[in-house]
């Protein structure tokens, strides 16, 4: 019987049905970093339990490290505290560690592929929400909580219900200037921040066929902000040879046999699915936020929208809490609304491709007056191939900070937070209340390129007009 890449991964590792439903789920990967895994050793400990299989766990600190501080101890003793217990606790389970002396510390989502850790055909588990960025492989990759973390490491197995899938086609090329971060923002924006809820999202036609691995990842990792548990697009050589050669990718004879059974996770062509969704690459443009959830978007064309229009009294009560909370005005232009930081980084679009997308269109610009601008590699494998191609210097020279790996300013767990109602153009996911550290801090998220066009112009703009990208843009 034809089967969807979820079905498929899903039976392989499916140990039983529980008696309530859901499936014991063997965990192929377990990723953990020092928030939320603290608990779930300390669980452990009580139970007298150990880890299990410590060869299927990898760490990583990503959320609390201070990105313009690397000699510890930590300015804040609560972040060395995180540091140092996560040491502890990967040193006394055998738990591979990328400590931040390694020079291959970074944001886990972007740790894992580069490190070949992830792969296609298998599950991933790890606790933080953004863990679907793996799907890109073909995995089936979600986040889970501190007790089902204490689950996987004693017994690398959860419980899970099973998601329906659905199918998200997008034919054709974007437009010059449109990015894959405008593609999810837009994909959120047509079925909503709980249209995926239950679902298993599968990104998939000639556009996806198309992109590169790291576009795949910046969509997958914002499946969540859709209400998806998981999102996932097909293996294919792009990903086998983005895999090949990576520290923990199968080697030697073996290579020829993994890449093929890799491969055949992919879903077969007469598979049925749950829903389809059809999208025209053509329609896509690119996308801002303007309220307080990733799914408050419109194109930089578009007007802020008013209640006065809203066509339910939730979809109304919605509109003017994020109004009042963002300070905008409605029926006013997104563009040209004033900005006060630009931050480029997150585990969405911290990559070596987002950094030289940036740097091949901001060299020789300045970063406007009165703007904080920072850029933040998403690991220190991304910082390091910077560096070598010089993309620092080139941002530096911008009038941007370059600071070391880690999530910084996508969220409030380090130093690199917002300060009272400033607003921040950001490449990361989220845009919600007091996300980047103040609770009146306010975030409008869009493509790196974005970020850049308004760095440089002091207010969101159009980056295919500041930077003069592809075709005219009409007016």
């Amino acid at each position: 019987m034809a089967k969807s890449l979820f079905e498929k991964v899903w039976d392989t590792h499916t140990v039983r049905t529980l008696a309530n439903g859901q499936t014991q789920l063997l965990i192929g990967t377990h990723l953990i970093h020092e928030v939320t895994s603290p608990q779930a050793f300390g669980m452990l400990r009580d139970l007298n339990l150990p880890v299990l299989m410590p060869t299927r766990t990898f760490a990583t600190v990503d959320h609390i490290v201070p990105t313009d501080q690397f000699v510890e101890p930590y300015a804040d003793p609560l972040a060395q505290a995180m540091m140092d217990e996560l040491r502890k606790n990967c040193a006394d389970n055998n738990v591979t560690f990328f400590d931040r002396e390694s020079g291959k510390q970074g944001i886990v989502h972007i740790v894992g592929p580069e490190q070949g850790i992830t792969q296609p055909g298998t599950t991933i588990a790890c606790g933080d929400s953004h863990t679907s960025t793996h799907g890109a492989f073909g995995a089936i990759a979600f986040g889970i909580g501190t007790t089902q973390i204490r689950d996987v490491l004693a017994t690398q197995t959860m419980a899970l219900g099973k998601l329906k899938v659905r199918r998200i086609e997008v034919n054709g090329e974007l437009h010059p200037g449109v990015y894959a971060k405008d593609v999810i923002l837009h994909v959120i924006a047509q079925l909503g921040v709980s249209g995926g809820t239950g679902y298993a999202y599968e990104f998939a036609g000639t556009l996806f066929e198309s992109f590169s691995m790291e576009q795949r990842m910046t969509v997958c990792n914002m499946s969540i902000e859709g209400g998806a548990r998981v999102g996932y697009v097909n293996p294919d050589q792009t990903t086998v040879d983005y895999l090949q050669g990576r520290p923990y990718s199968p080697t030697g004879s073996d290579w020829d046999a993994v890449a093929e059974r890799w491969l055949g996770f992919a879903s077969d062509v007469d598979c049925s699915y749950d829903d389809v969704v059809v999208i025209d690459a053509a329609d896509i443009a690119p996308s801002v936020t303007w309220g307080i959830n990733p799914g408050q978007g419109i194109t930089i064309d578009q007007s802020i929208p008013d209640p006065a229009t809203a066509t339910s009294e939730d979809e109304k009560t919605s509109i003017l809490e994020a109004l009042e909370y963002m300070k905008l005005t409605p029926g006013a232009p997104i563009k040209g609304t004033p900005i006060n930081v630009a931050f480029l980084g997150s585990c969405t679009n911290g990559r070596l491709s987002d950094f030289r997308e940036v740097a091949k269109f901001i060299a020789g610009r300045k970063v406007a007056a009165g703007v904080k601008a920072i850029a933040v590699p998403g690991s220190q494998i991304v910082a390091a191939q910077c560096e070598k191609e010089g993309i620092d210097k080139v941002l530096l020279a911008a009038g941007f900070e370059w600071r070391a790996a880690g999530c910084s300013m996508c969220l409030a767990m380090n130093p690199d937070k917002l300060i009272g109602d400033q607003l921040c153009a950001s490449s990361s996911n989220r845009n919600f209340k007091g996300r980047q550290g103040s609770t009146t801090g306010r975030t409008v998220l869009m493509s790196p390129l974005m970020v850049a066009a308004a760095a440089v112009t002091g207010h969101v703009a159009d980056a295919r007009e500041v930077f003069e990208v592809g075709e005219p843009v009409l007016a």
